[in-house]
């Protein structure tokens, strides 16, 4: 192929164009391309289709993607695990390339913090050559120094998709506040980010793990995922309400660790209020800005509160996440998460029902047209 159709956002808010973009007839070393076989709609792009983060427009939007090999630039031989990859193979890769030089990425070692970290399908304008830096895609070029990683054929694409980015940024955010053996946890949401958090707390050794959320088949699908309790917020409106049936569940002091997998600010007061006296609280949802919410930090001191924040993920967290899928029965719970496939044309439409929590995970495939 000469060309390659991409869904664009071009303006917040607004429709996403199907525009066409150059293939590359030779790659640069250390590149690859690939041609996309499925690509995950995350909560991340809906925050960026309403303008919650500061990105380049146009862009090519997603960043959870899997496709295959079509072309490999010259030394490129082997994916981040070291496993030979060639063309036809099938691969997932890291959303993000850091710099290694900086001063966070040096000095610090928080490479998700990188001061010249760039994300494939939120900060390449889609104007700039290459041009083909997002999922929503036929074709995607990966930038020399990708972590790609070669999929095993037990793997399903809809376990990898189905899982997305929430795996990976949960098993970050849980090193960072620890879930211990036999801990108690409370979860806010039960989009991908809070099914993702409660399988990791599970695989942690989380004894009890508590979840509140909506829509109620959301809800249903945390149960499927090993939730011991999930409370409706639109049933159970009141906060007080809640709390008071999360401490039936926790016992009078609350839970061990709490982790908010909402993105929407005003649950954070809640939260940590569901903590024991000690406990943690992990902010894993607030990917993008979406305002302000007033807080009393008198309840960090009075309950004495570790309050931990969680950005992204590094490479070894999707290699965390690809061998927790391949050797446990998780692949299937998260395959199942996958509730609506769209074909690129219909990129809108899939943004728009995942904005209105009418699916569990929605997906684009590229290479159909129905």
């Amino acid at each position: 192929m000469t060309s390659s159709r991409a869904a664009v956002l071009c303006a917040y808010n607004e429709p996403l164009e199907i525009r066409s973009y150059p293939v590359p007839a030779e790659l640069m070393p250390g590149e690859a391309l690939v041609r996309i076989e499925m690509a995950g709609i995350c909560g991340t792009d809906v925050h960026l289709w309403k303008g919650e983060l500061n990105i380049p427009i146009p862009v090519i939007l997603g960043h959870e993607t899997v496709g295959r090999i079509e072309a490999l630039g010259a030394g490129l031989q082997y994916d981040w695990r070291g496993i030979p990859i060639s063309v036809g193979d099938r691969v997932t890769w890291a959303s993000s390339i850091v710099c290694g030089e900086c001063y966070y990425c040096r000095v610090k070692r928080q490479p998700t913090r990188c001061l010249n970290r760039k994300a494939y399908g939120i900060s390449y304008c889609a104007n700039e050559s290459p041009h083909l830096r997002g999922g929503y895609a036929e074709h995607i070029l990966l930038r020399p120094g990708t972590a790609i990683f070669r999929l095993p054929e037990s793997l399903p694409t809809e376990a990898v998709i189905g899982a997305g980015c929430a795996l990976t940024t949960a098993l970050h955010g849980i090193e960072r506040a620890p879930v211990s053996l036999g801990d108690t946890v409370v979860i806010q949401g039960t989009g991908p980010v809070g099914l993702a958090a409660l399988a990791v707390s599970r695989q942690c050794g989380g004894a009890k793990v508590i979840v509140l959320g909506a829509p109620r088949h959301r809800l249903e699908l945390a149960c499927q995922f090993g939730a011991d309790a999930a409370i409706s917020i639109e049933e159970v409106p009141d906060p007080q309400e809640r709390r008071a049936l999360v401490l039936e569940h926790t016992g009078p002091y609350g839970a061990d660790v709490v982790i908010e997998c909402v993105g929407h600010p005003g649950v954070i007061p809640e939260g940590w209020e569901l903590c024991r006296d000690g406990g943690k609280y992990l902010v894993l949802g607030q990917y993008a800005n979406a305002g302000d919410v007033m807080v009393n930090p008198h309840t960090i001191t009075r309950k004495q509160l570790q309050v931990i924040g969680s950005w992204g993920f590094e490479p070894r967290h999707v290699d965390q996440a690809l061998t927790l899928l391949s050797g446990t029965d998780w692949k299937f719970r998260f395959a199942k998460q996958i509730t609506h496939r769209f074909p690129l044309v219909k990129a809108n439409e899939a943004i728009q029902t995942v904005r209105e929590w009418r699916s569990g995970k929605a997906v684009i495939l590229p290479g159909s047209d129905v």
